[in-house]
């Protein structure tokens, strides 16, 4: 459940912080505007009254005893210099002469002579308009007059086309207000509503965040890790060998990881996490009994694996002593030096560099490395960028300094079969741009023929099956690089299969080895290679659509035989869903499907 909770708490927390952002922001932006204008003090005046009520009006009750209309209240007032009676009831209100007991209405010349003995700055007054409503009077029920000034500050004031009142005194500074008072609130329509459902909505989401981040803090700290290990009961880590037999016990205090348990005794397992439960690359599988798989567990590896046992080690605590398989144990234990031999820009962002071991390496096409990354502070001009990339490169914008705090381990898989490039390893680098690029492309970017570069490996299961099937690859970014290590291997062996090469990009600048695989499929009847653009309408050399797409109707809709063809996937975590899920619509089973998706 932790594994759910966390993706969701990350999205509401998305969603909750932005609003947070507009919450803060426009609560500055209020506290630094001016309060005599947002209040409308600046210019307003009140008009001085004649000094005394006049002894020739008509008393209350002779307006009372002449009116035809029921009347709750009446109270006495000026208009101007003029002595009026206000007269109410439960329906309407309206003003009469005090010396005549006329009706009195409030016209487009009388607002205007309103507002203008209450406004003492030194713009000229517009027409009158009026208003049934408006946001700017929105306490206000009654139709409005509105008159416009003509000065700095855009004053406007309202006059109440019932009683004269002056309502309102607006002006430019407080319509600036009252977008932020909108933003403040949520209340988008009326500006008034402290409990309108977007605002109880985000408490609620704010409340939710919080609880749900005290949870995630328990479920994901353990007590035994505020607990000195040596306090610990020990257990025993046994990592066992192909035929079972213990290769190498490893002492563990009880609550501990396998992950951290083997990391302290220089084992480290395969990660880009860090053992945070999020790339899956550090399983094992327990021998004997295997506890219950958490939700991490589930999210990230198949059912067929979780009934084999295997779990993340990152998320199995030592409880007892536990036997454990681990994949390419002794490939754990060893760390190589390699130098770097070269470095080719393919597109703006993807390079092929190459290592020379220092001693030779058995790697498979399809398997990775892990690059030991260290820790550094490097400038962003260290990356040397091609002429023509540079404009690539200045769209994106200006890269911070790149930075990495602490050593890290990040896996790139080799491009092309060692023995094809004289025992050296080659990789597909894909660099992210942004604020903060990440911090093993940093790395890369700015590693220097003659480097010395330290990794472990080779690791992985993504491999070519045996056999003579029909083969079909489908990838996108870097997903290039083991693919096309497995296309070399094919071809340079004679396979007389059918293979068909999709691979996806947004545009041809972005395709690697185009020429190359242009002349595979010129060389090897049996090979089709087919680009597909998703940005790059007009292009030539490829289609204009997403690289499933591609794959379902130009090779698999309505195909018979779809049960004979084995599928190899690898590319970025979208592409590859986008794709699983499509082969899954069209009829093909999971045990035809091999992919990689260098879990990040």
């Amino acid at each position: 459940m932790s594994h759910w909770m966390r993706k969701l708490h990350k999205w509401v927390g998305l969603i909750i912080g932005v609003q947070f952002l507009l919450w803060m922001s426009s609560g500055v932006m209020m506290s630094l505007l001016d309060a005599n204008k947002v209040q409308g003090r600046e210019f307003r005046i009140k008009p001085p009254a004649p000094a005394t009520w006049p002894a020739s009006v008509l008393a209350p009750e002779e307006v009372l005893v002449a009116s035809t209309d029921k009347v709750m209240a009446i109270t006495s007032g000026w208009l101007l210099d003029r002595p009026v009676y206000r007269l109410q009831n439960d329906k309407r209100s309206w003003l009469v002469s005090a010396t005549d007991g006329r009706a009195v209405a409030v016209d487009a010349p009388l607002a205007q002579a309103i507002a203008s003995a209450s406004y003492s700055g030194s713009g000229k007054p517009a027409t009158p308009r009026l208003l049934n409503y408006s946001l700017e009077a929105r306490a206000h029920k009654e139709p409005v007059w509105r008159v416009d000034f003509a000065d700095a500050d855009d004053t406007t004031v309202y006059v109440s086309s019932v009683s004269g009142n002056v309502l309102e005194h607006r002006n430019s500074t407080w319509r600036l207000f009252d977008i932020f008072w909108m933003l403040h609130i949520m209340d988008y329509s009326e500006r008034i509503d402290f409990n309108n459902p977007l605002l109880v909505s985000s408490a609620v989401g704010g409340l939710w965040m919080a609880l749900s981040g005290v949870w995630l803090l328990f479920a994901s700290v353990r007590l035994a890790e505020f607990v000195p290990a040596r306090w610990r009961r020990q257990r025993r880590v046994n990592l066992l060998g192909g035929a079972g037999q213990v290769t190498r016990s490893i002492d563990a205090a009880e609550g501990d990881t396998v992950f951290r348990a083997l990391a302290r005794s220089g084992l480290q397992l395969p990660s880009n996490c860090g053992g945070g439960q999020s790339c899956g690359l550090c399983e094992v599988r327990c021998v004997g009994l295997a506890p219950e798989p958490t939700a991490a567990d589930r999210a990230l590896l198949s059912p067929q694996k979780l009934a084999a046992g295997y779990r993340l080690a990152c998320n199995l605590p030592v409880k007892r002593s536990l036997d454990i398989e681990v994949a390419d144990t002794a490939a754990l234990q060893e760390e190589h030096a390699a130098t770097v031999t070269g470095i080719k820009a393919l597109t703006p962002f993807l390079r092929e560099i190459t290592l020379r071991p220092q001693r030779p390496i058995d790697c498979r096409p399809g398997a990775y490395v892990q690059v030991h990354v260290p820790a550094y502070a490097r400038e962003a001009s260290q990356i040397d960028v091609p002429e023509h990339h540079r404009e690539d490169w200045r769209a994106v914008g200006g890269l911070a300094q790149l930075v990495n705090d602490a050593p890290v381990r990040r896996c790139y898989s080799i491009s092309v079969p060692v023995e094809q490039v004289d025992g050296q390893l080659s990789f597909l680098v894909r660099f992210m741009p942004g604020d903060r690029p990440g911090r093993g492309c940093g790395y890369m970017y700015t590693l220097r023929e003659g480097d010395e570069v330290h990794f472990s490996g080779p690791f992985g299961d993504f491999a070519l099956k045996p056999g003579h099937r029909e083969k079909v690859f489908i990838g996108g970014g870097a997903g290039m690089a083991p693919l096309r290590a497995m296309l070399h291997e094919l071809l340079s062996k004679g396979a007389g299969e059918p293979l068909h090469f999709w691979y996806g990009a947004r545009t041809l600048r972005d395709a690697p080895y185009v020429e190359e695989m242009e002349a595979f499929a010129r060389e090897h009847l049996n090979f089709r290679w087919h680009l597909v653009l998703s940005e790059a309408a007009g292009e030539e050399g490829g289609q204009v659509r997403l690289v499933h797409e591609a794959v379902c109707d130009g090779l698999l809709r309505g195909r018979g035989d779809i049960a004979s063809l084995d599928f190899y996937v690898c590319g970025p975590p979208a592409m590859l869903d986008a794709t699983r899920r499509m082969l899954r619509e069209v009829g093909v089973e999971d045990a035809q499907v091999a992919f990689d998706d260098f879990k990040v």
